[in-house]
């Protein structure tokens, strides 16, 4: 236990710093997209590239380090290439004008915006991706239902922390140092003071050993049973030539999206729910957060950011952004607050009534954000939302793990769709036993669908356990991994910054007002409301349904 708790700070460290730079470095996107020239309903949809990305790549990046091999581990070779596109992203964001000044001899290019819509998008798809393989790796080391909740409790108290953190770097008024006006102002300071941070975060992923799963742990198991004349043929290390291994290696990424699919599509019921639940609720909660800034920024300080640095519009922006970060900040204090008790809450109010709580708190909040101009109470229910950040961030993955861990009871609702228990083994057992004919059975074997081929009555008593789980029809809810689902929840977080980020720029311009910005934050958690009064939190609802 000592082992994995130190597994747990070194993978959170990372989680931090991840947070620290999304956090810090999101906030000066839009005003530096709309300072590039961008207009304001392009400037949301370049928010969009991002979490785009990530739909088509963070179900593969799941899926894919489920059955990685290497002596890295599974899931740190993907850790540390998505943690090198935040890096690369940082240093290019700042700099994107020194940049082309220096590739084309200009001060100003039309190739300045691609590059920075291009570097912003690596660095959100990358930062927002490498959640997924963090998330899988405290799955991997904390399996079980309370293990895990404690696990993810402290992981979401670290994604706060981190925001935290980078908010207020924002907040703070840098410029009145000689060194960050050396270093070319406020924005350039911040990203140089990420990148240190990153990567001091990032060098303690090299001292975490990957724990081996269950299942991997079964594998080896299995082969050592084996002559040693089947143990090499079955090590590609040792019987294969590298360039074959290399082949097979390929092989198996491209198998990745049509086996991804075949999860995907036939994705049980209980995480289906909790999908659309979890989607409406980011959605409504990310509506919030991204547009935060800007919405304080031009709606309660009157603020036009596209206007010249130093000018008094420009100025009064750049106060209501900073206001805007000290919301923020106080939204993940918060956060951090309710991360510390979360354990506590959950066993004294139940899962349900938390999750359907921080939606209707939020619908609350962002209603009273669209209907007042007092900064004073804007920035108290910025700092509420906090609570149903921290919700978000705990429960449905300490759910996904309550599923996994009893598959037979939340993964079907159909006696045929679960796997063989061990009385009917014993029944199968029993059968055979009294069989003195070779025979082949074929349809239903207590009422289990499936073919039990076998030579011999005691060659396949001798084998049962093993031969049962590789010829009985597998479910697909039997074949899903950790990491798939994992995925899947984090998909759901990814689309929930597409379709505000596509459309809440055409709603602001055909409103006029950046108030339609808290209006649709509010609409959206009612829906979410709905929505999360349909998971399944415990096996009653199931059999309720």
């Amino acid at each position: 236990m000592h082992g994995r708790i130190s597994q747990l700070f070194l993978i959170n460290a990372l989680t931090c710093g991840l947070e620290v730079c999304l956090a810090a470095g999101t906030i000066y996107i839009p005003p530096m997209l709309l300072e590039a020239g961008v207009e304001e309903r392009f400037m949301t949809m370049v928010l969009a590239v991002g979490p785009v990305l990530g739909l088509i790549v963070v179900p593969l990046i799941g899926s894919a380090s489920d059955s990685w091999r290497s002596k890295y581990g599974r899931r740190r070779p993907f850790i540390w290439v998505l943690c090198m596109g935040v890096l690369l992203g940082l240093l290019i964001i700042p700099q994107t004008s020194t940049f082309i000044t220096l590739l084309t001899k200009q001060q100003r290019h039309w190739l300045e915006v691609p590059l920075l819509v291009l570097a912003i998008s690596l660095m959100e798809f990358c930062g927002q991706a490498c959640f997924t393989p963090l998330e899988a790796l405290v799955s991997d080391l904390f399996p079980g239902e309370e293990e895990s909740r404690k696990a993810f409790s402290v992981y979401s108290l670290m994604l706060s922390l981190g925001g935290c953190i980078g908010y207020l770097l924002a907040a703070v008024d840098w410029t009145t140092s000689d060194t960050v006006v050396y270093l070319g102002g406020q924005e350039a300071f911040i990203y140089i003071v990420l990148t240190f941070i990153f990567l001091a975060c990032l060098m303690g992923t090299t001292f975490i050993s990957e724990e081996k799963t269950v299942r991997e742990r079964l594998g080896e198991a299995e082969v050592s049973r084996k002559p040693e004349k089947l143990k090499t043929r079955c090590c590609p290390c040792v019987a294969f030539p590298r360039f074959l291994l290399l082949r097979r290696t390929y092989s198996s990424l491209l198998s990745v999206a049509p086996r991804l699919y075949s999860l995907c599509s036939r994705m049980p019921k209980v995480i289906a729910r909790l999908f659309v639940a979890e989607l409406c609720s980011w959605m409504a909660l990310m509506s919030f957060m991204l547009f935060y800034a800007d919405f304080v920024g031009e709606g309660l300080y009157n603020g036009v950011p596209s206007e010249e640095p130093g000018s008094s519009g420009r100025i009064r922006y750049d106060e209501g952004v900073r206001m805007a970060s000290l919301g923020l900040f106080l939204q993940c204090v918060t956060s951090v607050i309710f991360s510390l008790v979360m354990e506590r809450m959950v066993l004294c109010i139940g899962a349900r009534k938390l999750y359907l709580s921080s939606v209707v708190l939020l619908a609350v909040s962002t209603a009273v954000m669209t209907i007042s101009n007092n900064i004073i109470l804007v920035t108290i229910m910025a700092a509420a939302t906090g609570y149903t950040f921290c919700i978000l961030q705990i429960l449905p993955y300490t759910l996904t793990c309550l599923y996994h861990s009893n598959a037979q009871v939340f993964f079907s609702t159909d006696r045929h769709n679960f796997p063989l228990r061990e009385e009917d083994l014993m029944l199968v057992r029993a059968e055979l036993l009294s069989s003195t004919k070779q025979k082949r059975t074929n349809g239903c074997v207590n009422g289990y669908p499936g073919t039990i081929p076998f030579h011999s009555n005691i060659q396949k008593l001798q084998s049962l356990d093993l031969h049962v789980s590789i010829t009985m029809d597998p479910q697909p809810s039997a074949l899903r991994g950790m990491g798939t689902d994992i995925a899947i929840l984090d998909s759901a977080y990814l689309l929930s910054q597409v379709v505000p980020s596509l459309f809440m720029g055409s709603i602001v311009q055909l409103f006029h007002s950046v108030t339609a910005y808290m209006a649709c934050a509010s609409l959206l958690s009612l829906v979410a409301v709905y929505f999360s009064s349909k998971i399944v939190f415990e096996k009653a609802d199931i059999d309720a349904r």
